[in-house]
């Protein structure tokens, strides 16, 4: 369940980029676009918080999995 989330989540960034693109190059305004990219970027570095192991080799969401949280 967690992976489709993840997925989920990447998808909604990539759509928030070319969301953000789309009304720059309609618009020529800066900052909705920006505060865009910037929602997108985070949802990335949560992704990344959740995949990338630790110092350990394990990656969080792996120890979620193995605890039984899924």
């Amino acid at each position: 369940m967690t992976d489709i989330v993840l997925s989920i989540v990447m998808l909604a960034a990539l759509a928030l980029l070319a969301g953000a693109y789309a009304l720059w190059r309609r618009t020529g305004e800066a900052k909705n676009p920006a505060l865009m990219v910037l929602l997108a970027v985070i949802a990335v570095v949560n992704v990344l918080i959740w995949t990338i192991p630790t110092s350990t080799g394990e990656a969080p969401i792996d120890q979620l999995k193995a605890a039984g949280g899924e």
